[in-house]
């Protein structure tokens, strides 16, 4: 996960303060922190996916939220709200984290399996 913080050698002239960028499997998700020109702050969520066209060659595909302060609460509300009610519909799944990106995993009964041998099978 890459980030980087308001120095004047980053500035450049730019309106970022602060960027985590997140890697999750084919996507990658920017939080980008922003000012404006009153040094009020303002996040922007930038998902980005990698396209391929039929000649092969490649693009990225973009969907950007800017989120201004006054939303900052009622939006990290409405998202923990979100999460937790689809952790509690997974009921008997958990969702995991494996390298860097989340994925929902079953709990399954061993017991239901059957031992397979190799001359079973040329049957």
């Amino acid at each position: 996960m890459e980030e980087y913080e308001k120095t004047d050698e980053n500035l450049n002239g730019r309106d970022e303060i602060f960027s985590k960028a997140v890697r999750a499997g084919k996507r990658t998700y920017f939080f980008d922190v922003k000012a404006t020109r009153n040094n009020d702050y303002y996040l922007t969520i930038t998902e980005s996916k990698k396209r391929f066209d039929k000649e092969g060659n490649y693009h990225y595909e973009k969907h950007k939220i800017f989120l201004y302060k006054e939303d900052f609460e009622k939006f990290s509300d409405g998202l923990t709200e979100t999460v937790g009610k689809i952790q509690t519909l997974l009921g008997g799944m958990e969702v995991e984290r494996k390298d860097d990106s989340a994925y929902v995993s079953e709990e399954f009964d061993t017991k239901a399996f059957v031992d397979v041998e190799f001359e079973d099978l040329a049957e």
